[in-house]
C-alpha cells in the first residue's frame, strides 16, 4: 500500500469518525419526569443538556508518553496490572519430568521472557497495542510459522514493539476461521525502529496485545488497535491533579495578614517621598518578622492576622483518589499505596477482589500467548512437542505468611504420607509431588534427582502379611489356651507390629526422617 492509498484510508477513517460524533443524538428520558419542576432527563433543565465526545488521546504518542514519564498515577495505571500479570509465572501441572520443568523454568528466566511479555502488556496499556515478535533463528519472519521446524535451541526470545513501530497490513487480513479472523495478516517494522527494521511479520510468528478493546467501527477508527487504558480515566486524572495542586497552593495562604494604612489612596495618589516611606515601613515589617511573631508597625497602623481552615481538603482528595481506583478497577492499598480508613481495614479483602481480577486478565488475555510460547519453547528446549494433556496454572498472587506455609506443608506432607502408604503412590512419585509444592509451602525444594531415582530403585517393600524378622510366628511352640483376657484373635502380634509401623510414620516418614539426618550432615560437614 501506498502513500496517497494510506492517507486516502486515514481521511476515511477521520471522516467516519467526524460523521459518528456529530450524528444527531437522540434524548432518552427518565423513567420519572415531572415538566412543571423540570426533574429528570428530556425536561428543559441543565442535565438534559449532557454531551459525551470522543478524546482520542491513545492517537497522539507524544502526550501519551510526557504523561507517563511524569505521572507518577499514570505510571502506576499503566504498570501495576502489567508487573502483577506476569510476576508469579505458571506452575506446569502435566506429568513432565521434573528436570524437564526445570530447563523450561530457567529458560523462560534466561531468555527474559516473563519481563518481554510485561513490557508488552505496559506498552498495550499505554499505546493502544503492542506485538512481542517471537525471534526464531534462521527462520523468515514474512513466512507463516511451522512448529515442526523449529529445532533445539532455535528460539532466541522476544523482541517488543509498540503499535507506532509496526504498521499492519489494512487491506491484507487473515481470512483463516479461527481466532485471528479479521486481523491484519502482517506487521511492517517502520524504519525507525532499532530492531527489525523494514521487516514483514507473519502474524503467526507475533503475540499481539491491546490496551482496552474497542468496538468494531472504533477499532477500524484506530487502525484495528485498542484504545489505551488513560483515554478513559483523563478527566478524572485531570480532577485529582488540579485538586491536588489546588491544595498544595492553599499552603501558602495558611496564614493571611491584613495591613491597614491610614489615607492609603491619599499616599498612593500623591506619590514621591509618602510612597517611598510606606514601601519602606512594608518592607520593614517583612524583613524584621520572626518566628516569635515579631511586627513592626506604626501607632496608626494595624496588622490582621487569618488563618485558613483545610478542614475537608483530604476527604475531597480521598474520594477523587476512589474514583480512579474505580476507573482502573486497582484498589487503593494497590495503587497508591494507601491503607484504608476505618476500624480493623487491612485492606485485605481489597486485594483478594484485586488478584481475582488479574486472574481474569490472565486467563482472557495471557494464555492465549502462553499456549504459542509453550508449542515453541517445547520444541526449543526438549526438542519435542508439548505431551497430551498438556495444562499449566497461573501461580497465585497471594503470599500465604510463615504460619500458613508451615500448616500447608504439614498437611501436604501428610496427605503424600498416606497416599504412599497405601499404594496409592510410589516413594519417588511422593517425593515428586513434595518437591512440586515447594513453590507453595517454602520447603521440600532441595530434593534432587539423584534422591529421586535412588528411591526408585529401592526393591518395594514386602508386603504386610508377612512376619517382620523380630516378630514370633504365633503357630510356633505349644498351643495352649490363651489366659483370660487376652486377645482371641489370631496374628494379634502382626497387626500389632504394622500398627506400630504406621505409628512411627510409614515409609515415607522413616524416608523423610533418614532424608532430613542426611541433609543435616552434609550441612555440618559443609559448616
Amino acid at each position: 500500500m501506498n502513500r496517497k492509498q494510506r492517507k486516502a484510508e486515514q481521511r476515511q477513517y477521520r471522516a467516519m469518525a467526524s460523521d459518528s460524533a456529530n450524528a444527531k443524538r437522540w434524548m432518552t428520558p427518565d423513567s420519572f419526569q415531572n415538566f412543571e419542576a423540570r426533574v429528570g432527563l428530556g425536561t428543559p433543565n441543565q442535565a438534559s443538556a449532557y454531551q459525551y465526545g470522543f478524546d482520542f488521546i491513545s492517537r497522539n504518542r507524544v502526550q501519551m508518553e510526557a504523561m507517563y514519564r511524569s505521572s507518577w498515577i499514570v505510571g502506576q495505571a499503566v504498570d501495576v496490572v502489567a508487573e502483577d500479570m506476569t510476576r508469579m509465572g505458571v506452575e506446569i501441572g502435566s506429568d513432565i519430568a521434573p528436570e524437564d520443568k526445570d530447563k523450561l523454568n530457567q529458560e523462560f528466566e534466561n531468555l527474559a521472557i516473563w519481563d518481554s511479555l510485561c513490557d508488552t502488556i505496559k506498552w498495550a496499556r499505554l499505546y493502544g497495542g503492542a506485538i512481542a515478535v517471537m525471534m526464531i533463528d534462521g527462520q523468515d519472519a514474512s513466512k507463516p510459522l511451522r512448529l515442526d521446524t523449529i529445532a533445539e535451541g532455535q528460539f532466541k526470545g522476544l523482541c517488543v514493539l509498540d503499535r507506532w513501530l509496526v504498521q499492519p497490513t489494512l487491506n491484507d487480513l487473515v481470512t483463516e476461521p479461527g481466532p485471528d479472523l479479521g486481523m491484519p495478516k502482517f506487521y511492517d517494522v517502520v524504519a525507525d525502529s532499532m530492531a527489525l527494521p523494514r521487516q514483514r511479520i507473519h502474524y503467526s510468528r507475533v503475540l499481539r496485545f491491546d490496551g482496552v478493546t474497542l468496538p468494531y467501527w472504533q477499532k477500524i477508527a484506530e487502525n484495528l488497535w485498542g484504545q489505551s487504558v488513560i483515554e478513559r480515566l483523563i478527566d478524572r486524572l485531570v480532577a485529582f491533579d488540579s485538586t491536588t495542586m489546588g491544595a498544595a497552593q492553599l499552603v501558602f495562604k495558611a496564614h493571611l495578614r491584613t495591613f491597614k494604612v491610614k489615607d492609603l489612596r491619599k499616599i498612593l495618589a500623591a506619590g514621591g517621598p509618602a510612597l517611598e516611606a510606606l514601601l519602606k515601613n512594608v518592607d520593614m515589617i517583612r524583613r524584621f518578622q520572626s518566628n516569635e511573631g515579631l511586627s513592626l508597625v506604626d501607632a496608626d497602623d494595624e496588622m490582621q492576622v487569618d488563618q485558613y481552615g483545610f478542614t475537608g481538603l483530604d476527604a475531597v482528595l480521598l474520594q477523587f483518589a476512589q474514583q480512579l481506583a474505580g476507573a482502573l478497577q486497582i484498589p487503593l492499598v494497590r495503587l497508591l499505596g494507601q491503607s484504608p480508613a476505618g476500624l480493623n481495614s487491612t485492606g485485605e479483602s481489597d486485594l483478594r477482589t484485586y488478584y481475582d481480577n488479574i486472574k481474569q486478565q490472565q486467563e482472557r488475555r495471557l494464555r492465549r500467548a502462553l499456549n504459542v510460547l509453550f508449542e515453541v519453547m517445547f520444541r526449543s528446549v526438549l526438542g519435542t512437542k508439548p505431551p497430551e494433556g498438556f495444562s499449566y496454572d497461573f501461580r497465585s498472587l497471594w503470599q500465604m505468611t510463615d504460619e500458613q506455609k508451615a500448616t500447608t506443608a504439614n498437611t501436604i506432607t501428610d496427605a503424600v504420607t498416606k497416599a504412599v502408604d497405601a499404594s496409592l503412590l510410589t516413594p519417588a512419585g511422593g517425593m515428586k509431588e513434595l518437591r512440586a509444592s515447594s513453590h507453595h509451602t517454602g520447603v521440600f525444594s532441595s530434593i534432587t534427582d539423584e534422591e529421586i531415582k535412588e528411591a526408585e530403585d529401592q526393591p518395594p517393600p514386602a508386603p504386610e502379611t508377612e512376619l517382620p524378622p523380630d516378630v514370633d510366628d504365633p503357630n510356633d511352640g505349644s498351643q495352649a489356651p490363651p489366659k483370660p483376657g487376652a486377645s482371641q484373635r489370631p496374628g494379634a502380634s502382626v497387626r500389632n507390629a504394622v500398627a506400630q509401623d504406621r505409628a512411627a510414620g510409614g515409609r515415607v516418614g522413616r524416608w523423610l526422617s533418614a532424608w532430613r539426618s542426611r541433609r543435616g550432615a552434609d550441612d555440618r560437614a559443609a559448616a
